[in-house]
């Protein structure tokens, strides 16, 4: 595979380019640089933006309504957004559910479903842990249990990331108590209007609302909302993870964050000298852009197979995991860099005579705490090496 871009691929990165610098909003650029939190308006928003052109399901054939992209203008586009401080898209309906209804979906869903989510009429949120079923997802309790032309479902699910936000929710639920654990497992699409369903938020540890646990008593679903095979929901579940894995290793996001931790080194300083000269620091930051440039090669390398395959493998593990360690790894370095500034209070810090500006509150101590989620959501990184074990390694 032939690594460097071509004249094509240069002059696609010059039109992502040219339309960021004209279309993505100031407020929102902002908001990104300074690490704060994305409310449901200004994602609705970037999403609208980013549809109108007909660049939001970037993983989308051309049949479904997305651009058709290669690997390598998928790759582009997320390096170039990351550097002009776009918000992340948010995955759930576009880059999880989205290639779920196209490979398992009937046609009515895919006609009812697939435009709702491009055009931002339904945001979606992700119904797979529960207390006691997190990385063990195939011990799940949450029952759905038909009843004529409807299904009731019955359970919880928690670590719902936006749930407050939702319309509607994509489920694993339980369809046969009496089948083996990765069997008897359903995907079932629900309205969160429904009656019986309660969201309660959870307090993260820097306190910020980012996850929910999500109730059902006695909930009512059409049958029809089934996707897929009744039982074979763990076969769906599977298909989604790797989608999912994919899109957290965030290798656009690290190369910018790479760049902040650079120049807060070269701004910090320490015994009379900048940071980046100390030999120490030099050699972490040098082992994490190592660490980066083989990852984007590796991720590159996996868009080109799930291009072939229709879908991510399982090496997408590798992905999660060497992606959350170099953004964990990263978070720590900036927050080594900017020192007593990196104490977790909202805006520009000073200390002695340096500014440190919008990189204080995107890099303080709460944004290092909420970060050490990454190497367990979607998968704990010991799940996935396990994952990597049985799979491919084939011990």
């Amino acid at each position: 595979m032939d690594l460097s871009y071509s004249a094509e691929d240069i002059a696609f990165r010059d039109e992502v380019r040219a339309y960021l610098a004209d279309n993505l909003p100031k407020h929102i650029s902002d908001a990104v640089r300074e690490g704060g939190e994305m409310g449901k308006a200004m994602i609705e928003e970037w999403h609208a933006i980013l549809n109108r052109k007909g660049w939001l399901a970037t993983i989308w054939p051309k049949e479904f309504g997305g651009p058709g992209w290669t690997p390598v203008q998928r790759h582009i586009f997320e390096e170039e957004c990351c550097r002009a401080y776009s918000p992340r898209i948010l995955p759930f309906g576009i880059s999880m559910l989205g290639p779920v209804l196209q490979k398992f979906g009937t046609k009515e869903q895919q006609d009812h479903y697939l435009p709702r989510i491009l055009d931002g009429t339904d945001w979606w949120c992700q119904g797979y842990s529960e207390p006691g079923a997190g990385s063990d997802l195939a011990s799940l309790k949450t029952r759905a249990v038909r009843e004529g032309d409807e299904w009731v479902i019955n359970g919880q699910k928690t670590w719902t990331t936006l749930g407050q936000h939702a319309d509607w929710i994509f489920c694993l639920c339980r369809t046969d108590p009496d089948a083996k654990q990765q069997q008897g497992i359903s995907f079932i699409l629900v309205d969160m209007k429904t009656p019986g369903i309660e969201v309660r938020p959870i307090k993260l540890i820097e306190g910020g609302h980012e996850v929910n646990e999500v109730f059902f008593t006695d909930v009512r679903v059409p049958y029809g909302n089934l996707v897929g095979e009744e039982n074979k929901g763990w076969t769906i579940a599977k298909y989604l993870l790797t989608h999912e894995r994919t899109g957290i290793a965030g290798v656009g996001f690290s190369m910018q964050a790479l760049e902040e931790v650079k120049a807060l080194a070269r701004k910090t300083l320490r015994n009379g000298k900048p940071l980046i000269e100390d030999p120490l620091f030099a050699a972490r930051i040098a082992q994490v852009e190592i660490d980066l440039e083989a990852m984007k090669i590796t991720n590159l390398r996996m868009l080109f197979k799930a291009q072939s395959q229709g879908a991510p493998g399982p090496e997408t593990s590798i992905l999660k995991i060497k992606g959350t360690v170099i953004h964990q790894e990263l978070k720590d370095l900036a927050r080594r860099a900017l020192g007593p500034a990196a104490a977790p209070f909202p805006g520009h810090v000073t200390d002695g005579n340096l500014m440190f500006g919008p990189a204080a509150t995107a890099h303080n101590a709460a944004r290092y705490f909420n970060n050490r989620k990454t190497s367990i959501f979607g998968g704990s990184n010991e799940i996935q090496r396990n994952i990597l074990t049985k799979t491919m390694l084939e011990l």
